[in-house]
């Protein structure tokens, strides 16, 4: 069936061959009337001239009466009588169409025994308005009828088309509705059409036989019982024929979205509760996917759903994901529960194998759980699959972890910090790698995240700090300070706080040389817990810093009474500083605002030289990145 549009514009093109060969004909025989009356008119004037043969008036006299005679019998374009080299009388209409001046030759006559010389163009003015005129009118007649013609041919193909479809619903739902043959006027047919009869007496017998060997298979293989969207049989059988072979989808992003709180929820209030906590989740997800109509949503296992964004690229679906994290955190604050679900989102294209992209989805839902409740991070580093680490799951993290923190197989390197004027004291910032048994470098997010999911987290850190303070030691590096990192579950765990200030009394030339960042959500989430750490580090020599700063805004007056010695401020706010004024300008508001209190502020993720000049001269005290120094070796 054809669209209104390719009907109108096939109509046009008929009404366009009519107007072409209209016009072509009209020139055709205009062309041939003016070459025709052209000459003709020779003839006449001959004829007028032999009348003033005899005459013995002037040559003047009669150059004037012939052209009396001539202009008032006859429409002309010019009309010229010389005689010799002489000009006696010359007229040039004023109102002449171009396509007349187009179409007319100008002719000569010579007038006999007169000695005269005419010299003319014809005018037809009239018959060429007439012609044009009567093309217009065609025009716009061709015009109204291929309108009309076009409405008229959609109505009745929709008509026809129509009862052709109704016709085969209706053939074809018996095969749906086993009561549909006793209907009322189950055997008229709406149209005669025995080929069409036929058809659907074929389809109808073969799909009778596969439907009721098929669709309850179908159903179990290819649907989640519980929430009634397909599984991950159809996820699969989704990407390999929609992505992976010839199709409108050339690429897109794929997301993994984690149920946090299920095993939690099933031991605590029993796997009913547990059962409407997924449900709901599968309901969220269905809601925020209304705006993107060609979005896909699978269940994968009891905990994770997947969903394609196909042919979006990875800062729209980023902007899905913000949508998502929106929409748990008003269901966890109804529910009051400690979060909801974590995103992992991975750009793909139709030459990434399935696997390696849930395993970076994997790796990024891994990472998202490192940060606020219901967060998601875009998995943009596919390199953290070309080691060892590819295979591991979640089943496979606890063991790996154990064996690095038995075997202390930890890899130390700083990345210094750079101060902005002379009488700035800052450190360099220790990062830590961890090693498998086989010495290849595991993911460092992964891993963290792992330890965070896992609760060893602590162990963890307790592992970097005891090692950085040996490296540190044994190599007499007391000429300069540090920083280490601390996670949010160690700081608020009394038995860590415990051991690190016991250690830290036991190293009293180190501990000055120690600087350690907390991030600022991990002190929101216990400030009273937060206060009695840093009181603690300053009580022993070591200083802190507030990392990620800006993220949550806290207040000011909350670091009046924390009192870190440095903030470095989070690397959205730092990235492309040099081409943002509003960062520019909340970043000098944060400066001035720090200084008054006495606190260092420091930049992290400086990659370029713009970037650092800019930073300078906002008064920043210190930037650390990639321009500035890459980490190396502790």
């Amino acid at each position: 069936m054809y669209k209104f549009s390719k009907l109108f514009i096939k109509n046009a093109l008929f009404a366009l061959t009519f107007i072409i060969a209209f016009g072509v004909i009209a020139f055709s025989l205009l062309t041939l009337y003016i070459d025709k009356q052209t000459k003709a008119h020779k003839q006449t004037i001959q004829t007028i001239s032999q009348q003033f043969a005899s005459n013995e008036n002037s040559i003047e006299e009669i150059a004037a009466k012939l052209a009396a005679i001539l202009t008032a019998s006859t429409d002309y374009q010019t009309l010229i009588i010389k005689n010799n080299a002489t000009e006696l009388f010359s007229f040039q209409s004023k109102q002449t169409p171009l396509l007349n001046i187009i179409l007319t030759k100008q002719k000569t006559v010579s007038a006999g025994k007169l000695n005269l010389q005419v010299q003319y163009k014809l005018g037809f003015t009239g018959i060429i308005h007439f012609l044009i005129q009567l093309f217009i009118g065609v025009m716009v007649l061709a015009i109204i009828f291929v309108f009309i013609s076009a409405q008229l041919n959609y109505k009745l193909q929709s008509i026809i088309f129509g009862i052709i479809s109704k016709q085969i619903s209706n053939e074809l739902a018996k095969i749906n509705d086993a009561d549909f043959i006793t209907q009322e006027n189950d055997n008229k047919q709406l149209f005669e059409i025995p080929a069409l009869q036929k058809g659907i007496a074929e389809i109808r017998t073969m799909m009778t036989e596969q439907f009721k060997n098929t669709s309850n298979l179908e159903i179990e293989a290819h649907v989640d019982s519980l929430t009634g969207i397909e599984n991950r049989n159809r996820f699969v059988q989704f990407y390999e024929k929609q992505i992976v072979q010839e199709s409108p989808v050339k690429f897109g992003v794929l997301l993994i979205t984690r149920c946090s709180e299920l095993q939690t929820i099933n031991q605590v209030h029993g796997y009913n509760s547990g059962d409407n906590y997924i449900i709901k989740v599968a309901d969220i997800i269905k809601s925020a996917l209304i705006t993107r109509p060609t979005g896909k949503l699978f269940r994968l296992n009891s905990s994770d759903f997947a969903t394609i964004l196909p042919n979006e690229q990875l800062k729209s679906a980023e902007q899905y994901a913000s949508e998502l994290t929106l929409k748990f955190n008003d269901y966890q604050q109804i529910n009051e529960l400690d979060s909801i679900a974590f995103t992992g989102l991975v750009y793909f294209d139709k030459s990434k194998p399935l696997g390696e992209l849930l395993a970076l989805a994997d790796t990024g839902v891994s990472v998202a759980q490192t940060q606020k409740p219901n967060s998601w991070y875009s998995q943009t580093d596919i390199n953290i699959l070309t080691d060892n680490s590819a295979n591991f799951g979640s089943q496979n993290w606890r063991q790996e972890i154990d064996s690095v923190l038995e075997g202390g197989r930890i890899n130390l390197l700083v990345q210094p910090i750079q101060p902005s004027g002379r009488n700035t004291r800052v450190y360099g910032e220790i990062l830590a790698r961890f090693l498998n048994a086989n010495n290849d470098m595991l993911p460092t997010a992964t891993f963290i995240a792992m330890a965070e999911k896992l609760d060893k987290i602590v162990q963890v850190d307790r592992l970097i700090i005891e090692t950085a303070i040996k490296v540190i030691t044994s190599k007499n590096m007391l000429d300069s300070s540090y920083g280490i990192n601390l996670s949010a579950r160690s700081i608020n765990d009394e038995h860590f706080m415990i051991w690190l200030e016991r250690k830290l009394l036991r190293e009293p030339g180190i501990a000055p040389r120690l600087v350690f960042e907390i991030s600022e959500l991990g002190l929101q989430q216990n400030i009273k817990t937060a206060k009695r750490l840093v009181d603690m580090l300053h009580r022993v020599g070591s200083r802190v810093t507030v990392e990620r700063f800006g993220v949550g805004l806290t207040s000011f007056k909350f670091f009046r009474d924390l009192t870190p010695d440095f903030i470095k401020m989070d690397s959205s706010y730092t990235r492309d500083i040099d081409d943002d004024k509003n960062n520019q300008y909340f970043l000098r508001l944060m400066v001035d605002l720090a200084h008054r209190l006495g606190i260092n502020v420091l930049a992290e993720s400086v990659e370029t030289q713009e970037e650092k000049h800019t930073l300078e001269k906002l008064f920043i005290d210190g930037c650390q990145g990639y321009y500035v120094g890459k980490p190396t070796q502790l």
